[in-house]
């Protein structure tokens, strides 16, 4: 397995251009957000308001997980999950841009175990939240442990800023617009004065809204394959909803990871 892992990177190494743009997270980060902005804001002179690929297809079968789907579909906007050790030095010598987007891990948590609460096999005993507390503060987790993958892309953003952007949910969910703004620029596509004028930025944050994709009849009732509906990307998108679930030691036990590895970042 490991080395059907390694020649697939090899692989995709090769096929990631200096033009690319590669959109990395942790799972339950708010993947499907970011890619959604992404998307819409360097396709924006592609598509009408009434065209747009977004209305009837899911943000992931626009921006594809290179580990899965790239040699179905030709390189530009990519996504993936791969912790920033794991990602070849060709990719990183490529030039390509990277956008990193994290997530307080309490809400990560709570995010993971609705949904592996509806993609588990149901041959399998349901998680407890205290048993995916205990997993998840153990390193036990999709793509490596949730801190060290912070940290990882945290680290190479401080040394390379012109190549990684790295931003938090909590700040996009704040102030949206100066965000996606900020992404555009960093991307080399910043909006002009024009399309401010116009509202496209605007237009691009409500076409992305959480209210807006999840209603989409596409993401209501369409799947990714027969048993992975793609309705299990779409819960709440709140910041803070851990408040109702964790008591205050889970609180206190995920903290002190928090402040260990990451002080001051959420």
């Amino acid at each position: 397995m490991a080395w059907q892992a390694s020649c697939l990177l090899r692989n995709i190494s090769r096929l990631v251009l200096i033009d690319d743009v590669l959109l990395i997270s942790t799972p339950k980060s708010g993947t499907t957000w970011l890619k959604a902005l992404i998307f819409a804001t360097m396709k924006r002179t592609c598509y009408t308001n009434s065209t747009h690929p977004l209305l009837t297809t899911n943000p992931h079968d626009c921006v594809p997980f290179f580990e899965f789907e790239l040699f179905k579909k030709p390189p530009g906007i990519l996504g993936t999950h791969i912790p920033y050790s794991s990602l070849p030095k060709s990719i990183l010598d490529s030039g390509c841009k990277i956008v990193y987007l994290c997530r307080d891990p309490k809400d990560v948590l709570i995010s993971m175990w609705y949904f592996l609460a509806k993609v588990r096999s149901k041959e399998l005993p349901p998680l407890s939240l205290e048993e995916t507390v205990d997993l998840f503060s153990r390193g036990i987790f999709g793509f490596g442990p949730f801190w060290d993958h912070v940290q990882g892309y945290w680290k190479a953003s401080l040394e390379c800023p012109e190549r990684i952007f790295f931003i938090t949910y909590e700040e996009m969910k704040r102030d949206t617009f100066v965000k996606v703004k900020r992404m555009a620029e960093f991307l080399g596509q910043p909006f002009s004065m024009e399309e401010e004028t116009e509202r496209v930025v605007e237009e691009i944050i409500e076409l992305c809204s959480f209210g807006k994709l999840k209603n989409l009849e596409v993401n209501k009732n369409g799947s990714r394959n027969p048993s992975f509906k793609n309705d299990v990307f779409f819960r709440k998108g709140e910041v803070g909803d851990w408040r109702n679930h964790l008591t205050p030691q889970m609180v206190e036990r995920l903290d002190q990871i928090t402040n260990e590895k990451l002080p001051g970042l959420f």
